[in-house]
């Protein structure tokens, strides 16, 4: 079904983030009939289900370095999912547990889907926002053509911390919201041995270091070299979230290996990620939406936490600002259309 945007309503709006939030509240106004335009710092789809490349002596290896895997619980959400696994952009993973899917060939397969019919600029970072008499002008930063708009609405598709910052002149209430819901860092770390690992499980539980160890060609539709991608705990995280990433990797690596008898082969390539913004700290539940000056929040971190809290909060938003009853899209959600 498409919605239609009610005469007399927004008709451009500005999505401040790309990631699934952002791409899918973005989709969703499209649909009904809203021109859209996505600007985000990254240089290409994923946010926290983004994908690492990185050429080894052995050959190239992928890491699903943030979310590594998601559930679809929700039976609306489960239906859009179906929907990338029959277009081949998502698959069933078994052996991380009942339920767990992930993006095919990567993580972040599905996004660049999403982004492919939609107007997204890549590496561009949104620095302010001022409101004037005719709208919305956002400053990004480096452009010397000055700040683009007008726009009628804004969403902010990004984490709390950060909206808190563009939002604090403008909407007051959404700032100290955003503000008080705080995020977990985490680091995550990404390894290549130049032989396999003597373990027959790809995903390992957690231990005082890790959350969890995932070797990456355990997952449907991955090859390559023996690589790992490695979560710290939050805990831990916090604890050494100034540490060097050198030093992270080393560490995350010994918690790993001690757990063999057997000599672990030796690293051929070694990178550490620190998420700042990894996942909400705690449950939030406030304003997402003000009509009045045309200003919208959408993330994780307002609806739950992880994909499909994502997913949920990108709909939601969507719906309020083409006027929808709130909780429609519980019973009636379009599909993504076939690229």
């Amino acid at each position: 079904m498409v919605i239609e945007a009610s005469r007399g309503g927004p008709r451009r709006v500005a999505i401040v983030g790309a990631g699934l939030a952002g791409l899918v509240c973005a989709e969703r106004l499209t649909q009904a009939g809203l021109s859209v335009r996505l600007l985000d710092k990254g240089r290409g789809a994923g946010g926290r289900m983004s994908t690492r490349r990185i050429q080894t002596p052995l050959g190239e290896a992928c890491f699903d370095h943030g979310a590594t895997s998601f559930t679809a619980q929700d039976p609306v959400f489960r239906q859009y999912v179906e929907d990338w696994i029959r277009r081949g952009l998502a698959a069933p993973w078994p052996e991380a547990g009942p339920g767990a899917i992930v993006g095919l060939p990567t993580m972040n397969a599905p996004l660049k889907a999403l982004a492919e019919g939609l107007n997204v600029e890549w590496s561009a970072q949104v620095m302010g926002l001022t409101r004037g008499a005719s709208g919305w002008m956002l400053d990004i930063l480096g452009r010397d053509t000055g700040p683009e708009g007008p726009f009628d609405v804004v969403v902010l598709a990004i984490p709390p911390e950060q909206a808190s910052t563009l939002l604090a002149r403008h909407a007051f209430d959404l700032a100290v919201y955003a503000a008080m819901a705080q995020s977990d860092a985490v680091w995550s770390t990404m390894v290549v041995f130049d032989g396999r690992l003597q373990l027959d499980a790809g995903r390992l539980g957690g231990c005082e270091t890790l959350t969890l160890a995932v070797r990456e060609t355990s997952k449907p539709g991955r090859s390559g070299p023996e690589a790992w991608t490695l979560q710290a705990t939050g805990p831990w995280s916090r604890r050494n979230l100034g540490a060097a990433s050198g030093e992270v990797a080393t560490r995350m690596i010994a918690a790993l290996t001690q757990r063999f008898e057997a000599p672990a082969p030796q690293v051929v390539a070694l990178q550490a990620h620190r998420w700042r913004y990894a996942r909400p700290a705690r449950a939030t539940s406030g304003p997402i939406w003000r009509e009045r000056v045309g200003l919208g929040l959408c993330g994780d971190w307002v609806a739950g936490d992880g994909v499909e809290a994502a997913w949920r909060s990108g709909v939601r938003l969507a719906d309020r600002i083409t006027g929808r009853a709130h909780g429609a899209f519980e019973q009636d959600i379009a599909t993504p259309a076939a690229s």
